[in-house]
């Protein structure tokens, strides 16, 4: 009988008794939701998040199949580069100038593995635009996690940041969020600190929940898992060295003539090495053995390899626990591991890889977003400083933030060029491209684009300041000047203003 069958045949009424004891089962069920819901509160807290930080860096370095999962990441999402280009040549001039400056902190190869590795070791980075206010450049320098303390936020919305506090040392200063730019007073000290107005924070976190202000690295779910791989690694190695150190077993008619005879064998396994000038000597310079051998009583007279079915492990056993972290990683196993694994594999791996794709599109996406954002900061305070090189106005956005506005309605858009991360025959895709040109609907300058990215051409950017005139427009190598003139008149411009 079970316990609500006890209660019904005590006398207590049937809707009653389902109603106590779902209330008991949901009291006990809180206790292990509570245990969790302390465990997050305590691993999630400064404190917490900094240990968080310092392990995860640690098995970046330290574990093998964590730094070869980072590293697919990076090799993903920066491996093949990516182009920027602004439609208005003044804006391109911009663009191109703060790329080039911020190569070692920003744009370049070596900075983006790292800011990328900081968001699987990290969760976050942190990114300061250091302003002249007389030219406008601006560099960028990133900034470490552990000094950004919780961001100050709009009292009426959470999710819009207005300062972050960076302690070093004793010294503390409120960098504003580069998004918050009030079009009012701009207050010079927050909480008796002064505020860097010419130095705002651009945040870039990642795996934050709804109402976190901070993220979570990437390496965060596969800690547990990265440490039970190891150590099964180490336990299969302990048995593997266990089963070897007795190969043999041995009897003989009497005692002393099978330790002779064990002697011999011992003798006989030993292996010399000559190790190069300088080595330490291995084993602390007795021979090392290859094995060693088991002395049977007298009478047994038998000499056999001692048997291992049944004791030995399979080192594949553990392939679910690295099935475990490459799932954390966002990865294949089998790319994780650089096994193909069983028959059929190849199917399967490019069946798995797809998420992968889809996730690290997310990722590149999120740079993106994150890179236009600075960029347009650089735009725009190229506008504003006094020997700028662009000019502009200031408006209100009707929410009490600043707009600027540049002079002659100057489109400050943005053309990112991202290499394919699926292998796409160029063939069929140059196809595609030909075909798209046949519609007219496709500006000459953009099929050029698309051509050479699926060219895998990687100074495209050059390749197509050659080809533009001064309105950023294409102009075709073997143009002559009466085929110009013609194009011109047809988009209704004065043609000698082209010949």
């Amino acid at each position: 009988m079970d316990l609500l069958e006890a209660m019904v045949s005590s006398g207590i009424p049937t809707d009653i008794a389902e109603s106590s004891l779902g209330a008991m089962e949901l009291a006990i069920d809180d206790v292990g939701w509570d245990r969790l819901a302390g465990r997050l509160s305590r691993e999630f807290s400064a404190h917490g998040r900094n240990r968080m930080v310092e392990v995860c860096r640690m098995l970046a370095v330290s574990h093998p199949l964590i730094k070869r999962g980072l590293t697919i990441r990076i090799g993903y999402i920066w491996g093949q580069g990516v182009q920027v280009q602004a439609r208005d040549p003044e804006v391109a001039e911009i663009v191109a100038r703060f790329w080039a400056d911020n190569e070692h902190s920003l744009s370049g190869s070596l900075a983006q593995e790292e800011l990328e590795r900081a968001l699987g070791t990290d969760g976050e980075v942190f990114l300061a635009a250091f302003t002249n206010q007389t030219t406008g450049a601006v560099r960028v320098r990133s900034v470490p996690a552990s000094e950004v303390g919780e961001p100050v936020c709009n009292p009426d919305d959470r999710d819009e940041p207005w300062f972050y506090p960076r302690t070093t040392g004793r010294t503390t200063v409120y960098h504003p969020a580069i998004t918050y730019r009030p079009s009012g007073d701009r207050p010079e000290r927050v909480d008796g600190q002064p505020v860097r107005w010419d130095a705002p924070i651009l945040h870039v976190p990642v795996n934050r929940l709804d109402g976190w202000q901070r993220g979570i690295p990437d390496v965060y779910a596969s800690v547990a898992y990265a440490r039970m791989y190891a150590d099964f690694l180490i336990d299969w190695a302990g048995i593997a060295r266990a089963l070897s150190r007795f190969a043999w077993r041995m009897s003989g008619g009497n005692k002393r003539s099978a330790q002779a005879a064990a002697a011999a064998l011992r003798a006989a396994s030993e292996v010399q090495t000559t190790l190069p000038a300088g080595v330490p000597p291995l084993n602390g310079g007795a021979p090392l053995t290859t094995g060693q051998a088991a002395i049977g009583s007298q009478g047994m007279g038998s000499l056999e390899a001692i048997p291992k079915s049944g004791a030995t492990i399979d080192s594949d056993s553990g392939r679910p626990l690295a099935a475990m972290i490459a799932a954390g990683l966002g990865l294949p196993v089998t790319m994780l591991l650089a096994d193909p694994g069983v028959t059929g594999a190849r199917a399967t791996a490019e069946t798995l890889d797809k998420p992968t794709v889809l996730e690290m599109t997310m990722r590149r996406m999120l740079w993106q977003s994150s890179l236009t954002t600075l960029i347009e900061y650089a735009i725009d305070q190229a506008a504003l400083a006094p020997v700028g090189v662009l000019s502009g106005t200031v408006e209100d956005d009707g929410w009490g933030m600043e707009h600027v506005h540049l002079a002659g309605d100057t489109p400050k858009t943005l053309d990112w060029s991202w290499p394919p991360l699926d292998s796409l025959d160029p063939v069929s895709l140059i196809g595609a491209i030909v075909s798209a040109s046949t519609t007219e609907l496709v500006p000459d300058l953009t099929l050029l684009r698309l051509l050479l990215d699926a060219l895998g051409v990687k100074d495209a950017d050059e390749i197509l300041d050659s080809v533009t005139d001064e309105q950023g427009r294409l102009v075709r190598p073997a143009v002559t000047a009466g085929q110009a003139a013609t194009e011109a008149f047809r988009r209704g411009q004065d043609p000698a203003e082209v010949v």
